[in-house]
């Protein structure tokens, strides 16, 4: 029987950690040089992770499933990174912060994890300002600050568009002053594909190194999962196409357990679908919201320019509807809010599934020169796509996948219910609760990476008897060889579908019934689904080339797979929480006005589910209290 224990520290909220940090156990600086870490993904938790872990001393394998760790996903980031600094001095603290994030995820995060965020976030700008990262300064050399949904202060820093990219760098330059130090070993082109259990406790993992084929087997003391979320599951979304699930769904079905899978974030301003040839969406900042005004036309089908259409013939939806937060609020309530006004045959552009993004307003009171120092390079990137100007026409955005708020479930340590197997960033379920705000994404990847694991795997390496173990080991070999099958099954299918068919297949059903807006209906109608895409994948699979070198669509076989099998737990946990909050909107649970209607009396509960070996998967429940913060309707108006 799991038993779920999250392992909060005593004590009021605003000393936990600092007393946690306290009482933990510690490692000898001498004896880190014994123990190794093994640590998957080098985005910017795991990067941040392995470069703190190295400076320490621990002797740290990383492995990257890039060319290099700078491919990975979080360069993506484009607008920002929150912190309670108070530059602006508009009423910010650390306690703001953390409100304003548990309100944003609809009160159903761990109230302990998100305040450590909130009291850590500060540090992480000195950091990065440390490493030489080039935020945006105020005329007098200070630190700029923006605005992000959710709040109505300023505290997002950020370095133009490339805010991810930035911060990845910093964290990269450190890791590899690790890897240049033989602190670190760094195996590039490398994809986990499983996880070595010896004695209860994650030893290790099985990877295939993606240019010979080859299996291969490391050991170490414990393992951090940072491979961030699983939004691909969709087949379109804004994530890169080797985003991926394998690590953190491997685990899951080695027994670690998979919390909230259903919380899926669909962020307001991407470039709409254009077309069956897409393989991917890309976004645009939320940034841009600070600027851009919101709009559709009043009329149904009004096919007019948008220059054409006066203001008093247009609907700023998000002004009109929260006039507190206009068009910053939170990305879950600003997209369902786009859905209602296309559904409702309002939407424009060519497929009328988009709605308008105008900076006409802020050109005439800024000047075209202000908002290309803001925004340029996403202009830029908008016009390249669509080969319209921004400047000169407002920009067409509808919602889409992008974060996952769900992941391994962790204890406050970070670590999964599997000993000494810990996760970090999105890979886990942590801090976000059913919706993340924007700009807190990069700021919790890096709050685990430099300020939490540090201290909590120190603890678990000093709490544990850990054993020699090596990749001789018996587990190693059943692991490898658990793989090994798997890849020849793959192999053998000669089947008439493509890898992409069966992905794009079941992205339509998940979109369809698992996407935006839910119903009982259209749950069980994916529930039937996406087994019978199951038993066509394995028997109709059209595969090519060979496993024992570099493939391709043998990659994708596996990550695939992995997606319906996850794509069926997220359907089973969004059928089981008959409520709507944050990212997970249950039709039959709305007010008159169309907001989410929370049911804290039955779902306030993380919901982490146990992996059955492919049959109806079993739930186990870790309630939510809150202390500090008191359960209320979440409104933005």
């Amino acid at each position: 029987m799991i038993k779920l224990d999250s392992k909060v520290p005593p004590g009021s909220l605003e000393e936990k950690w600092s007393m946690h940090k306290f009482n933990m156990k510690l490692v000898n600086p001498a004896n880190k040089r014994k123990h190794n870490i093994i640590v998957v993904g080098t985005g910017l938790a795991g990067a941040s992770a392995a470069a703190s872990l190295a400076e320490l001393g621990y002797k740290v394998k990383s492995f990257c499933i890039h060319e290099s760790p700078r491919r990975a996903h979080s360069i993506a980031a484009q607008g920002g990174i929150n912190a309670a600094k108070n530059y602006q001095n508009d009423g910010d603290s650390v306690f703001r912060l953390f409100y304003d994030t548990v309100k944003g995820g609809d009160f159903r995060s761990r109230e302990a994890n998100v305040y450590r965020l909130a009291e850590i976030s500060p540090n992480i700008i000195d950091q990065c300002v440390a490493q030489g990262v080039p935020f945006a300064r105020e005329y007098g050399g200070a630190l700029s600050n923006r605005s992000f949904g959710g709040a109505q202060v300023s505290r997002t820093f950020y370095a133009r568009g490339q805010t991810g990219q930035q911060l990845l760098i910093g964290a990269y330059q450190a890791m590899m002053r690790q890897v240049e130090l033989k602190q670190i070993e760094l195996y590039y082109r490398r994809d986990m594909l499983d996880l070595v259990i010896v004695d209860g406790c994650a030893r290790g993992i099985v990877v295939r190194n993606l240019l010979t084929g080859e299996l291969e087997t490391y050991s170490a003391d414990a393992v951090i999962l940072a491979t961030g979320g699983y939004g691909n599951v969709f087949y379109l979304s804004t994530n890169a196409k080797q985003s991926n699930a394998t690590a953190i769904w491997r685990a899951h079905k080695r027994g670690a357990l998979f919390a909230n899978p259903c919380f899926t974030q669909i962020h307001p301003t991407c470039i709409p679908v254009s077309g069956e040839y897409q393989s991917k969406l890309t976004l645009m900042s939320e940034s841009l919201r600070n600027d851009g005004r919101v709009w559709v036309p009043l009329k149904k089908g009004d096919q007019r320019q948008p220059g054409e259409i006066p203001d008093s013939e247009r609907d700023y939806y998000l002004e009109r509807i929260y006039p507190s937060f206009g068009n910053l609020a939170p990305r879950d309530v600003s997209s369902r809010q786009a859905k209602f006004r296309v559904d409702e045959g309002r939407g424009v552009g060519e497929t009328g599934k988009a709605v308008y993004l105008d900076f006409r307003d802020a050109i005439k009171r800024l000047g075209e020169k202000a908002i290309a120092e803001k925004y340029g390079n996403l202009f830029e990137m908008y016009e390249k796509i669509t080969g319209e100007n921004p400047y000169k026409q407002p920009m067409r955005i509808f919602p889409a996948v992008h974060y996952t708020m769900g992941g391994l479930w962790v204890d406050y340590n970070l670590m999964s219910n599997v000993p000494g197997l810990h996760v970090l960033g999105e890979a886990n379920f942590s801090d976000h609760g059913a919706n993340r705000l924007g700009a807190s994404a990069l700021m919790q990847g890096l709050a685990d990476g430099y300020f939490v694991i540090p201290y909590t795997i120190g603890n678990y390496i000093a709490s544990t008897s850990l054993a020699k173990v090596d990749t001789n080991h018996e587990a190693f070999k059943e692991a490898k060889a658990s793989c090994q099958a798997q890849l020849e099954k793959f192999m053998a299918s000669k089947g008439q579908k493509t890898v992409d068919d069966f992905h794009r297949e079941l992205g339509h059903i998940m979109w369809e019934y698992v996407g935006m807006s839910r119903n009982e209906n259209g749950l069980k109608k994916a529930l039937t689904e996406i087994p019978k895409l199951r038993e066509e994948f394995w028997q109709n699979l059209k595969m090519s080339g060979e496993a024992n070198y570099l493939n391709p669509e043998l990659e994708k076989a596996s990550r695939v797979a992995d997606f319906i099998e996850l794509g069926e737990l997220m359907a089973y946990d969004a059928l089981q929480r008959k409520e709507s909050c944050g990212g997970h909107f249950r039709e039959e649970s709305q007010t008159p006005d169309n907001e989410a209607k929370r049911d804290d009396q039955n779902f306030c509960y993380v919901a982490a589910w146990e992996w059955k070996n492919g049959k109806t998967p079993e739930l186990h429940k870790e309630a939510l209290e809150f202390e500090r913060v008191h359960l209320s309707t979440r409104s933005y108006k």
